[in-house]
């Protein structure tokens, strides 16, 4: 199905501010797509519970970061206009016009799901809700297990407001004592007990710790008739102050941090029951804005609906995934360097396993050859099998240096955790440039070889992180092209020491030429289009921002250069505009995979998908904080397999996809492209096919029906309509008589015991 076109009525030129589009509203454009993923009934119904959940996270990020940010500029009397020609308090004001209908929208999508899960007999309910039994088999548990973990604390001159935790949930309470004086107290909600509480299996029933903590109040608070309560939860400015020329930058963010985690209050989220006095004083004693107050009628704290997928309901999860192995790795017993040594090759994460990446450095840590290996860490994981390699190889005697990102945002605990752990074992731990992030991935591992050293290089465009792998879309590329190779030594040496590179053979790098070379690149397109020749430009990443790119892709696309582009979230350009941006197609792709690679194809003269084409991946978004103010690779690939892959199969199976799609249009709206069950998925498709690298050189058209075939039988299953928006209360579930109390409390306090180990 093509979108129907989108008339751009606004004046728009090469100098008006129109030509851009904000990005607060674009992210939370594309934060409303991932919401509306929680509809399309093409997916299992706990997996639309978790885009709902995957929503409410993003949201609250948004406002810890974005609009924390967008604040201080307005408290500091900033005044100046974005690129799209909004001050501040212009951004604040849509910002938070587009929040609240996207609130009210995750409250209806969540009504929505509450029936379509009961009537697969997963249901939360409420306290009036409770049977007897329900009642006995909790209280006990209340008892034992989280009455001595609540903490009721008193509200009055003697006992003051107390400190809340980002993202804390809390109840408070109005009531009154045996001489009627009005009292005031709140209970915050641990973060060591579950949001939900589970009370059977089947039918799985679940109460909200909330709940549980209302039905139970006269334990807490004997000889008091409470008057008013409410629930609330609190957002706080997550932003880091960082002096950055401080001597010890690790000791600077762990203090930033601590100041972090108590930072202002900008968004209080309450039911929608919340007395108004209540509201009043929560309101002046957190001192939030007016506008950062908001009432919700549905779940508060949508990110904790995650809780809810539970794992022994298989069959509303997506199907197991197991990712491929490389196959020319095992074709050379798992020799990582004499399969690099035959060709290049490049992984595609998380069709095939990132552990060939582990394994790679594994492989270095103990091969008595390898002299030396050098890392960059962003992000990794707990426990990360990557640091484990590296300090193996500095207590094995080789020359091991890590630069670690500390401003990886929300991972800077871990990254300074893992920095002192392999300083201990003898690592080289550096923490990059002083006013760039070290957001480039790149592993160098040197060994030697007849006499002479050999180099072999790891570049992604993702993290070094084994579980996001396994959700995110990203390519490992390995080669030990020599060229390419020194060329990553030299970008080491740049994040270790004071030598610019300014030789590089094969890599761009931002902040020195990376930009200028994607500039570049557009204007030889711009110039085979003057000559009539083919123009073709072919891009993915996640975010497009930068003004100078946005403004040589407007140009490129008044020359006549068809340009398609891939781009999962933040879009700042406007395409589709007649005579000034018509060239130029935007697409988003949402789906079971988060889509994280980065990867620009030009034509060269050619049209696209051609072998003479220029092809590249990088690390890099094409966003002015990447190709300015971070260190950055673009990656040229020259190897014909692995060329044939990301242009010929990636690249043609993103810009092919109907069934993940939205098409962008000129007024920043999207439309879904397709709802057809036989709608081409490029998850679906990379899912079943094999990747080209190290197997021949299939193109994708040929496969593309084979595909189809083999789509889920859910898919081919005729396409159904959204959900009614039905609000009515659902009679109550009756508790099984099957369950008897013994059993029930052993259901609860596994429960509890979960939570934790979760925690």
């Amino acid at each position: 199905m093509t979108a129907e076109p989108v008339v751009f009525s606004q004046p728009v030129s090469m100098t008006s501010p129109s030509r851009f589009f904000n990005r607060e509203l674009s992210w939370l454009a594309f934060n409303r797509r991932v919401l509306e993923e929680s509809m399309n009934t093409r997916y299992p119904l706990l997996e639309r519970l978790r885009f709902l959940a995957i929503s409410g996270s993003n949201l609250d990020e948004f406002f810890m970061v974005r609009v924390a940010g967008i604040l201080a500029q307005i408290y500091a009397g900033v005044t100046a206009r974005s690129d799209d020609g909004m001050t501040p308090q212009e951004q604040l004001d849509a910002i938070n016009e587009s929040v609240a209908e996207l609130r009210q929208k995750q409250d209806e999508y969540f009504l929505v799901l509450k029936k379509e899960l009961e009537k697969e007999g997963i249901f939360l309910i409420s306290r009036d809700q409770l049977s007897k039994q329900d009642t006995k088999a909790l209280k006990e548990v209340f008892e034992e297990s989280v009455f001595p973990v609540l903490t009721p604390i008193a509200l009055d001159p003697a006992h003051p407001f107390p400190w809340l935790a980002n993202l804390s949930h809390s109840l408070i309470f109005s009531m009154k004592d045996k001489e009627g004086t009005e009292r005031k107290a709140i209970i915050p909600l641990p973060a060591g007990l579950p949001r939900f509480i589970r009370l059977n299996k089947k039918p799985a029933r679940f109460i909200a710790l909330e709940d549980v903590v209302l039905q139970f109040i006269g334990t807490i608070f004997p000889n008091f008739k409470i008057k008013h309560f409410g629930l609330f939860s609190i957002v706080r400015n997550s932003l880091l102050q960082v002096d950055e020329r401080a001597e010890d930058l690790v000791r600077q963010f762990e203090t930033a941090l601590a100041e972090q985690k108590r930072g202002d209050v900008i968004a209080l989220v309450m039911n929608q029951d919340m007395p108004q006095e209540l509201a009043s004083y929560l309101t002046h004693k957190l001192d939030v804005e007016s506008f950062g107050v908001v009432r919700r009628n549905g779940i508060i704290g949508t990110r904790s609906l995650s809780a809810l997928i539970t794992s022994d309901r298989k069959d509303l999860l997506f199907k197991p995934y197991k990712a491929r192995h490389a196959e020319r790795v095992r074709d050379f017993k798992g020799d990582h360097f004499a399969a690099i040594r035959k060709k290049d090759m490049v992984i595609h994460h998380p069709y095939e396993s990132f552990e060939v990446v582990v394994k790679f450095l594994r492989q270095a840590a103990k091969d008595p050859d390898v002299v030396s290996i050098k890392q960059t860490l962003y992000r990794t994981n707990k426990n990360s099998p990557i640091v484990k390699a590296l300090i193996d190889a500095a207590q094995a005697g080789k020359d091991v240096t890590a630069v670690v990102e500390l401003r990886a945002r929300f991972d800077e605990e871990a990254n300074i955790k893992w920095a002192k752990d392999m300083e201990k074992a003898g690592v080289h731990v550096v923490f990059g440039l002083m006013n760039y992030k070290t957001h480039a991935k790149i592993s160098l591992v040197t060994r030697r070889e007849n006499g002479k050293m050999k180099s072999y290089a790891h570049f992604g465009t993702g993290n070094y992180h084994e579980i996001t792998a396994n959700l995110y879309t990203d390519l490992s590329f390995f080669t030990c092209d020599k060229d390419l190779c020194s060329d990553a030594a030299l970008v080491f040496n740049y994040l270790t020491g004071y030598a610019q590179p300014d030789n590089l053979k094969k890599l761009s790098i931002a902040p020195i030429n990376l930009r200028d070379k994607l500039l570049k690149l557009i204007d030889k397109e711009i110039e085979y289009a003057k000559k009539g020749k083919p123009a073709n430009i072919w891009a993915k990443m996640n975010s497009l921002l930068d003004d100078k790119l946005i403004d040589a892709l407007y140009r490129a696309s008044q020359a006549g250069v068809k340009i398609t582009l891939v781009v999962r979230g933040i879009c700042a350009l406007r395409p589709g505009i007649p005579g000034f941006s018509d060239n130029i197609k935007v697409k988003s792709i949402i789906g079971r995979f988060l889509e994280h690679a980065r990867i620009v194809c030009f034509g060269a003269g050619n049209k696209l998908p051609s072998p003479k084409a220029k092809v590249f991946i990088s690390s890099a978004d094409w966003m002015q904080r990447n190709t300015i103010h971070r260190v950055e690779t673009l990656v040229p690939i020259e190897n014909e397999t692995v060329h044939e892959q990301i242009m010929g199969q990636i690249m043609q199976g993103n810009i092919k996809d109907e069934a993940l799609s939205w098409v962008l249009h000129p007024d920043m709206t999207y439309t879904r492209v397709s709802e057809s069950p036989q709608a081409f998925s490029c998850h679906q498709f990379f899912m079943t096919h094999p990747s080209l690298s190290g197997r021949g050189s299939a193109k994708l058209r040929d496969i593309v029906a084979r595909q189809k075939k083999a789509v889920r039988k859910e898919e081919r299953e005729p396409a159904k309509p959204l959900a009614p928006m039905k609000t009515e209360e659902a009679a109550p579930p009756k508790t099984p008589k099957k369950t008897p109390v013994k059993k029930q409390k052993k259901i609860v306090r596994k429960s509890l015991t979960q939570a934790k180990k979760e925690n």
